[in-house]
């Protein structure tokens, strides 16, 4: 892969900014003024890419954008970047620090040496953990990236899942009731947590709770449901809903409140029309109460017998999936991959979740991007993210949709849209050197070269090779 030419590196008014040691071999680009040059910009906005363009980092922001080669400060390393797209940098919604690592009843470890750099490396500069069974792990992780001594995205930390009685795994408290939940919630938000989310087996009660203690603080809660239908969760005022038509139970005969029923949403829903009455209503609720919905194709799609339209996963994303993972990791997931049925209906309700994706975002709804590091195993930090914007474009979603969902939508839930999403004079640098257009061709985006993180350049290669191996151990 041909590397970007530097035209200019000069000393006046480029003093590199010092880096420890465990993140300084990962920089490309460290100096106060850097210059993108030529360059074929996807603004997050969903407009048209704008091509030849020039973009003017200072200070860790995107001091211009615009044609031509004008206004570059003295002193600036200017990049050529010809035959090369930029874009902000992904926002995931759904991007655990941890992984599965077997065990009856299924356990979870964090990998807090190899997700925060597979994930720069992959171009997600901010990231939303969206639950976590380590939290403060996660909050000294954050501490560690935030302060220079670890590379990886910005983090915004997730408490630990609000569940009720009868989790599937051991690394999640039980809440006894809506007081419990009302104090978890204010006990996090205490040790740093900014967000929340409830899990499969909490009840109406305990979510309204946790629902009012989030929200008194002005922060948001999202869930995994199963307990509780989509409907029954927006009137309650949650924020988010993960995973969106796959884990939807209200629609299932026999639905008991507060009960999470057996057996899943499959031999129901697979059999749904995404236009028929009943989910056109959920939709129509979702939007009035202003609830979005966030994307985890790749997760479904890796417990699926093929890919979405039949045939098997690129061969190129699964090859650097199993590269990183360590050989005991590699061989479980194989292993769970050749016990996937070819009669099971989870190809089907991929295709299914796509159509109501496509439907819930049409009819205005806020739908984010994540990846969901668990499941089978199959799915992983950084790459994962990628995967999901090209299901996205599979799923009926243009490029450029499909790349706003990915960044702009996260930022704008996050409330962070007047820093990062986008590029625009003003905001953060973070952004993404994608060798290609994936305007043209959604697989380009995993031929990132170059992440830029508030201004500073990482090297995406060297960051997937300093784990090559490690997933599954740290």
């Amino acid at each position: 892969m041909r590397k970007i030419a530097i035209l200019l590196a000069l000393a006046a008014g480029g003093a590199a900014q010092t880096r420890p040691s465990a993140v300084q071999p990962f920089i490309s680009v460290n100096t106060d003024s850097v210059v993108l040059r030529n360059v074929r910009v996807i603004d997050g906005t969903g407009a048209p890419p704008l091509e030849h363009q020039t973009i003017v980092i200072a200070a860790g922001k995107i001091a211009s954008v615009g044609a031509g080669q004008t206004g570059v400060p003295h002193g600036a390393r200017v990049l050529d970047l010809d035959g090369y797209t930029v874009i902000p940098g992904l926002v995931g919604m759904h991007d655990h620090m941890f992984y599965p690592v077997g065990g009856q009843p299924s356990l979870y470890s964090n990998m807090g040496f190899s997700f925060p750099r597979l994930y720069l490396a992959a171009g997600v500069t901010s990231l939303r953990t969206t639950g976590s069974v380590m939290p403060y792990e996660d909050l000294e992780l954050k501490k560690l990236i935030d302060s220079g001594a670890i590379p990886g995205p910005k983090l915004h930390i997730t408490a630990p899942y609000l569940e009720g009685p009868g989790a599937y795994t051991p690394v999640m408290h039980a809440l006894s009731g809506p007081e419990d939940a009302t104090r978890t919630v204010e006990y996090w938000i205490a040790e740093g947590a900014t967000s929340f989310k409830a899990y499969m087996n909490i009840t109406r009660a305990e979510l309204a709770a946790a629902v009012a203690a989030a929200h008194a603080h002005g922060l948001k809660i999202t869930g995994h449901l199963c307990s509780i239908g989509f409907r029954e969760a927006a009137e309650l005022g949650i924020d988010d809903l993960e995973h969106g038509l796959e884990v939807d139970t209200e629609f299932l005969p026999g639905k008991q409140p507060d009960k999470c029923p057996a057996g899943g949403t499959a031999s129901t829903t697979s059999r749904m029309d995404v236009n028929g009455p009943e989910i056109q209503q959920t939709i129509r609720t979702l939007v009035e109460k202003h609830v979005a919905v966030t994307s985890t194709l790749p997760v479904f799609e890796a417990g699926a017998p093929n890919g979405p339209a039949g045939a098997p996963r690129r061969p190129l994303y699964e090859a650097r999936v199993l590269s990183a993972m360590s050989p005991q990791a590699q061989a479980a997931y194989l292993g769970a991959r050749a016990r996937i049925s070819p009669d099971s209906l989870a190809g089907e309700m991929l295709k299914k979740e796509m159509q109501f994706e496509v439907a819930f975002a049409k009819a205005g709804g806020l739908l984010l991007a994540g990846l969901d590091p668990t499941g089978n195993g199959g799915v992983l930090a950084g790459f994962g993210d990628q995967r999901e914007v090209e299901l996205l474009v599979e799923a009926g979603f243009t490029p450029l949709e499909a790349i706003r969902i990915a960044t702009l939508n996260g930022a704008q839930f996050l409330g962070e849209q007047d820093r990062i999403g986008s590029i625009a004079a003003g905001k953060q640098a973070d952004l993404v050197v994608i060798k290609g257009d994936p305007s043209h061709d959604i697989n380009d985006l995993e031929k990132v070269e170059i992440v830029f993180k508030d201004g500073v350049g990482y090297d995406s290669q060297k960051l997937i090779q300093s784990v090559q191996g490690l997933v599954g151990i740290r």
